[in-house]
């Protein structure tokens, strides 16, 4: 999949080098005014405090169902240091009541430590010894915690990927000078395996099916150059294929696929500063930038997008988690909405962490002075029907937001998002 055309952002006319900035329905970097609908809606401003002296705990891992977590926590009492005493903990929560089981072992974990749960309830470990990464599996054995090894990656750098959709198979990246290697470290038959070496230097990772046979990555080339995302077929001996090229010489990362809906969440500087933007797999629309997800005093990133929506990608709601001087709280949004819902979390969130259930409940997991393990839920709020609102000056003959207005295009010819070449998708071998 591959996109030149930009919509709602600048874009750089031909010939001529100058940067335009297009009109715009909404105001620059403007946060949405409280909903006298729904009063779970709250300012920034009203969240003051609310992640103020917050002990920063290692990460937080949802398997790609919801069903179950996994995260280390310090032994006395949550409290977080270079002494404390690490554990893993898995949580399980897609029961009636969610509830935390602890795995320590006879040591304690070093907090840098990775955990990573699977759809079966027990969890991936990868440790750090000596210039190896070691990888076990932890499940709870009644009074006590079991241990399986796995074996061990010898490389400088390894990094666990998202979870995998099929929920029995764990993979890495180990960074090299020139290219980056694909390991399967969990679900093969004799431990760690090596997929492939991939050309250049590859981060990230989401998963574009729900086989977990697609797999897009973020990747910089050897020589140095723009970040493209690029799909890698694991059916296919990790075969690798262009996914995003919004401009020749724009950085364009995907942060979120939707397998059902084929809505991607993308983050690019082809408009000329880093913008959260949304395409379609498979679509020939171009990828739009939409202003209400800019805010001018916080960060955004994308971390849950609704599920089951076939063929309807621009009704999914994506929860995002927004970052400023308040803290961190969430913010609600479909495509189709053109707006932006921000809510307060609760108290102990696991900040950019969730999962949405098909009919549009958030499902938030929080831990805090009365609970060691919760699910908050939220429903996404309803959006103002945009045919109701009245049109801007610059698309009065459309409902939709307007695209990068009365200048000629880029200079690169526009390749809609539908000619990638990801084979694989729909076509089994």
């Amino acid at each position: 999949m591959t996109a030149c055309a930009i919509e709602d952002g600048t874009a750089e006319a031909a010939g001529t080098g100058e940067t335009v900035e297009p009109e715009s329905d909404e105001p620059d970097g403007a946060a949405e005014a409280p909903d006298p609908a729904g009063d779970a809606v709250a300012l920034p401003q009203e969240l003051l405090g609310q992640a103020r002296g917050e002990t920063v705990l290692p990460a937080f891992t949802l398997t790609a169902d919801g069903a179950y977590a996994a995260r280390l926590t310090a032994a006395h009492d949550g409290a977080a240091g270079p002494d404390a005493a690490w554990y893993a903990e898995r949580w399980t929560l897609d029961g009636p009541e969610p509830y935390a089981v602890p795995l320590p072992l006879d040591q304690p974990e070093e907090a840098d430590s990775q955990l990573l749960p699977l759809a079966d309830g027990r969890v991936l470990i990868r440790r750090r010894v000596a210039g190896r990464h070691t990888f076990s599996l932890l499940y709870p054995t009644g009074p006590g915690t079991g241990e399986l090894p796995l074996g061990a990656v010898e490389c400088a750098e390894l990094t666990l990927l998202p979870p995998s959709p099929d929920g029995v198979s764990a993979y890495a990246l180990s960074t090299g000078a020139y290219s980056t290697g694909l390991w399967l470290v969990a679900g093969g038959a004799y431990g760690p395996e090596h997929i492939a070496d991939l050309p250049g230097l590859c981060s990230g990772g989401a998963w574009l099916d729900r086989a977990g046979r697609l797999l897009a990555l973020d990747r910089e080339p050897a020589g140095g150059g723009p970040v493209k995302a690029v799909a890698v077929d694991l059916g296919r001996g990790a075969e690798m294929s262009p996914l995003l090229q919004i401009a020749p010489d724009s950085n364009d990362r995907l942060l979120l696929a939707d397998p059902d809906s084929g809505l991607l969440l993308i983050r690019s500087d082809a408009p000329g500063h880093d913008r959260l933007g949304w395409g379609v797999l498979g679509s020939c629309l171009p990828v739009r930038f939409p202003e209400c997800l800019r805010l001018a005093d916080a960060a955004v990133t994308p971390f849950a997008v609704q599920p089951g929506q076939m063929l309807m990608p621009e009704s999914c709601a994506v929860a995002l988690r927004i970052d400023g001087a308040a803290g961190s709280w969430v913010g609600i949004w479909r495509p189709s909405g053109r707006r932006l819902h921000q809510l307060a979390a609760p108290e102990g969130w696991q900040a950019g962490r969730g999962v949405w259930s098909r009919d549009g409940v958030l499902k938030l997991p929080y831990a805090n002075g009365d609970t060691a393990c919760a699910v908050a839920m939220l429903t996404a709020p309803a959006d103002v029907d945009p045919t109701a609102e009245a049109a801007p000056a610059s698309c009065a003959e459309s409902d939709r937001q307007p695209s990068a207005a009365v200048t000629p295009p880029p200079a690169c010819r526009p390749v809609p998002l539908g000619q990638a070449p990801l084979v694989g998708r729909t076509t089994p071998d």
